[in-house]
């Protein structure tokens, strides 16, 4: 700490004295003199007489300079003081006071010695005053200087020290992640036998950068390690080095390397790493708390010795906006890649959560883990949770799986509105819009088969939706197979053109979706005969939702414009001509599902697959 630190307590106890010693001043000129009055009560001389004639005066005093007579009484078992204008004092009424048993004595403190009054009055107060003054140079100097997590703990670091497993969690408590598994216990198997690794020559990275989604893992790893490893796990986040002052979030690095050095073999945790990594933008005199961090964390980096077992970890969902000097070999010589679980993953990470709930023992988790694809083991962990409350709500002891089927819809659709009643035609058109949207998908080759068909509205604002469930999981897509899901997602508009001839609002999720698949088919796959393998289109942020922006002329942004509609509206005229093949299936499907409000894909598959059947067509009329 540096002698202006030392000196700022001092200043602040020597201001903290004055003030004290000038409200003692001001306490003792006008308040306590008020104070004291305000308690006497003001009687007649004659009242005073009569309270001495029965006996009840307990003691006397005489203020001759002011003429006035102070005295005190018992009324109802407390001591009343009292006073009241005197003109002498003469030996009748010394003799009365005799008589009556009263005694002389000092009835107020004003009438003290002075020697009395000034330590009353000022000493002791003062004592009082230095006594806290001291407890609180004391607390200022352990919590707001240089204590951790203090509101001004100037240079020093607030990371959190977990030492042997007291996170609770092991590597047995993340599923999903085998690769990023296998890379961290090499990094806590050198914390452990360092021997074996420097008979080799080899030696460990100094830092490993855990990349992926929100909610993929990448803290839940880091804890993992901190309880495998039975070393010191130093865990803080990036947002806690920007400080209000210039220079404080250095010297928190600072701090934080010195204590990890101390503590050496240790692990240090650094989440959200980007908050303090992001690229320096190459400005002259650029001097900026956030840069002066950052470069402070490259020099600590270069200069601690990875021998003694110091391995850094961080975490970020931005790796693209990080400083080339951070991630180059010397600092954070290890990507690991934390990306969405695939099948297995997301099986293995439903069951993992299961533990933690009462389930059934016929639970089916390849089902559920088909139908959540995409989803992180953050969502997976929530659809468990959400399957547990619902069991509840419904009085079972345990969750079936109706249970984490339902969950699934309600963390992508949100809860059922029970509230949002449908008009018997909007009802009809939802029905004949969702069964377009099932119909099309059903009709075409490389579509994935339809799950569910529902037309009861969720919380989210869906009015109804169509669920369709590959059944293995798929890492490519064709082109043919992405016109197929453009032209699914439009056969919601066709039905409702086809059978009401007229169009509605509920179909502005599916042309959102259809746009940018049919876009990114032209700016960033290259299945455009026009623009051949050239890429139109840069992303950016790719696990946080991955920000596009065009890189050609303005001629070249309208031809892809012209383009995309033009894959729209072929994908859409071929799911019209689906519909008008199969009507009378759809007439059939949207009545079935108008009344039942609820389609499983099986059901939907019998009905297709069955011979036709004369249905009146309601809807036409």
């Amino acid at each position: 700490m540096t002698t202006n630190d030392n000196k700022k307590p001092q200043k602040v106890l020597a201001t903290y004295a004055l003030i004290a010693l000038i409200a003692i001043f001001l306490l003792n000129i006008f308040v306590l003199p008020g104070l004291l009055e305000r308690s006497i009560k003001e009687t007649s001389y004659r009242d005073f007489l009569m309270s001495l004639d029965s006996h009840q005066v307990q003691e006397v005093q005489f203020d001759t300079q002011n003429y006035t007579l102070y005295y005190t009484i018992k009324v109802d078992d407390r001591v009343q003081t009292c006073k009241t204008g005197i003109m002498n004092v003469s030996d009748e009424l010394i003799d009365r006071i005799y008589t009556s048993g009263a005694d002389f004595s000092n009835v107020i403190p004003t009438q003290q010695s002075p020697l009395m009054n000034l330590f009353v009055g000022l000493i002791l107060p003062m004592l009082v005053f230095f006594g806290i003054g001291i407890l609180l140079q004391k607390w200022m100097t352990k919590n707001m200087v240089g204590g951790p997590g203090g509101a001004m703990s100037f240079g020093k670091s607030n990371a959190k020290v977990y030492v042997k497993s007291s996170t609770g969690i092991k590597f047995s408590d993340v599923a999903g992640e085998d690769e990023a598994k296998e890379l961290l216990s090499e990094i806590v198997d050198f914390l452990h036998n360092p021997e074996k690794y420097r008979e080799i020559g080899a030696s460990m990275p100094k830092g490993a950068l855990l990349v992926g989604p929100p909610g993929t893992g990448k803290t839940l790893l880091a804890k993992a390690v901190a309880g495998e490893a039975d070393v010191p796990f130093f865990s803080i986040s990036g947002s806690e080095f920007v400080e209000m002052f210039v220079g404080m979030g250095a010297a928190k690095v600072r701090d934080l390397f010195k204590q990890a050095n101390e503590k050496a073999p240790c692990i240090v945790f650094i989440d959200e790493i980007d908050t303090i990594g992001k690229k320096r933008d190459g400005n002259i005199g650029g001097n900026d708390e956030r840069e002066q961090t950052l470069n402070q964390l490259l020099t600590e980096m270069d200069g601690f010795d990875g021998s003694k077992g110091v391995v850094i970890l961080a975490a970020t969902n931005r790796p693209d906006s990080l400083d080339p000097a951070l991630t180059r070999p010397g600092r954070f010589d290890r990507r690991i890649p934390v990306e969405l679980p695939d099948l297995q993953g997301r099986e293995d990470i439903l069951k993992v959560h299961a533990k933690k709930i009462k389930v059934a023992d016929n639970v089916n988790f390849r089902e559920i883990a088909k139908a959540a694809s995409g989803a992180s083991g953050a969502e997976l962990a929530n659809i468990i949770n959400e399957a547990a409350l619902r069991a509840v709500r419904d009085g079972r002891r345990f969750a079936t799986q109706a249970d984490l089927e339902e969950s699934i819809e309600v963390v992508i659709a949100g809860y059922q509105k029970k509230s949002r009643v449908l008009s018997e035609k909007e009802k009809l058109i939802v029905s004949y819009h969702e069964i377009g949207h099932a119909l099309v998908a059903a009709m075409q080759n490389n579509s994935a088969p339809v799950h569910k068909i529902t037309i009861i509205p969720r919380t989210s604002g869906a009015l109804g939706y169509t669920m369709q469930v590959d059944d293995g999981e798929h890492f490519l897509m064709s082109k043919e197979e992405i016109e197929n899901k453009i032209a699914t997602f439009t056969g919601g508009r066709a039905a409702e053109e086809l059978i009401f001839h007229s169009i509605t609002t509920g179909a502005s999720n599916d042309i959102e979706q259809a746009t940018r698949l049919a876009r990114a088919m032209i700016t960033r796959y290259g299945m455009s005969d026009e623009f051949d393998m050239v890429a139109m289109e840069n992303v950016s942020n790719q696990y946080l939702g991955g920000d596009a922006s065009l890189a050609c002329s303005a001629e070249t942004q309208a031809l892809i414009d012209q383009k995309t509609v033009q894959v729209v509206r072929t994908q859409h005229e071929k799911a019209l001509q689906i519909l008008q093949d199969n009507l009378s299936k759809l007439h059939e499907l949207a009545k079935y599902l108008y009344e039942h409000e609820t389609i499983t894909g099986e059901e939907f598959m019998n009905i297709l697959l069955r011979k036709p059947e004369g249905i009146s067509d309601a809807a036409t009329n």
